[in-house]
């Protein structure tokens, strides 16, 4: 990713913001009051130190802006980031001056964990900062509030040039336990199995007994008929697979329940992901399976990108012998379909902020 500073021909002055220092003000002040006895008294050398406090504050200025131009940033970042989550990243600061160092040079943001500090940049010199980022919220994310600040040379003012990224940083949704999310990601794993109990182990053949084998599956029948060990064979098991409808229908006052949807969607496509179980995500605009036809990222990029949206009717399931679960703001919407109430997700069963109820029954 890169961000430039623009020179001091034209974008630099106008992104730039200036503050002044509690120093800055003293100085001010001092200014002020040598200008006001000088023209009292009418005192040549009070006239010339005037000028010489003025002329400090002008190259003050002058200084401080050559120092931020020519700068360039190169943020990197590993390829899969999640929001709430704290991870290692790579700050690349450039100086393209060769001619002039850039002195006392900090580089804030607001995912930073803690700023950077540059003591000097030498000229054409690029230097490498390792830094803790971590993304408050999902989204595609270009101005991240990076910036460029000096308080150099003498601490009067501070200016900050704003960096806005080269492309964007694809944040995913929050994937860690919220409260509340491990009670129902444990509910709707035994449900699963119970959903999943029986199926796949249907009776294969009875064969003879191989060594290490578990002597569970020892046919004493068949064993007792033929006087040596036989074991039953079974089919393999069936693969499980979970059908996941996120419902987009969200009016404005619920915004924020649908974030929270998002977040336990994504955090319920991990976590079944992880239990080696077939996901397939479903939603107005969008259907795809992991692991079949593509990883769990590319559904963890949908889920960053999505937005609510209004007009759109209700699905039903399309596999019917998969275990079915419902996301949605508004759960009538769903009543006389063909999903089964229980697995219906609504307001209530999104754990809240404060630790809200796992998923409950409708």
């Amino acid at each position: 990713m890169r961000a430039r500073i623009e020179d001091l021909r034209g974008a630099l002055l106008k992104r730039a913001q200036y503050k002044i220092t509690r120093g800055g003000l003293l100085f001010t002040g001092g200014v002020m009051l040598v200008g006001l006895a000088a023209v009292v008294s009418a005192n040549n050398l009070l006239f010339l130190i005037l000028a010489t406090m003025l002329s400090t504050l002008l190259v003050s200025g002058l200084i401080s802006r050559l120092c931020l131009a020519g700068l360039e940033l190169e943020f990197l970042t590993p390829e899969h980031v999640s929001a709430g989550r704290t991870f290692p990243a790579k700050v690349y600061v450039r100086n393209l001056k060769f001619w002039m160092p850039s002195f006392s040079i900090h580089v804030g943001s607001s995912v930073l964990n803690v700023g950077v500090y540059f003591p000097v940049i030498p000229g054409g010199a690029v230097i490498e900062e390792q830094v803790e980022v971590r993304f408050q919220r999902r989204g595609a994310h270009r101005q991240s509030s990076f910036s460029f600040f000096t308080k150099f040379p003498f601490g009067f003012l501070e200016k900050r040039s704003l960096v806005t990224l080269g492309r964007d940083v694809i944040v995913y949704p929050s994937i860690e336990p919220q409260p509340g999310f491990e009670d129902l990601i444990a509910d709707l794993t035994g449900e699963i199995e119970v959903h999943y109990q029986g199926l796949g182990r249907d009776f294969y053949r009875i064969r003879p007994y191989e060594m290490f084998e578990s002597a569970r599956h020892v046919d004493w029948k068949a064993t007792a008929h033929t006087g040596d060990l036989q074991v039953r064979e079974f089919a393999r098991e069936q693969e499980r697979k979970v059908e996941i409808y996120l419902d987009r229908e969200a009016p404005a006052e619920l915004e924020e329940t649908f974030e929270r949807a998002i977040d336990c969607c994504a955090f319920l496509v991990w976590r079944l992901a992880q239990q080696g179980m077939s996901v397939r995500l479903r939603s107005s605009d969008f259907e795809m399976r992991a692991p079949e036809e593509g990883d769990i990222y590319t559904i963890l990029k949908y889920l960053a990108l999505v937005s609510p949206q209004h007009g759109k009717p209700p699905e039903s399931p399309v596999d019917e012998a998969s275990f079915q679960i419902v996301l949605t703001v508004s759960p009538e919407r769903f009543e006389h379909l063909e999903w089964i109430p229980d697995r219906v997700l609504g307001p209530n069963h999104f754990p809240g902020r404060a630790g809200g109820a796992a998923k409950q029954h409708a």
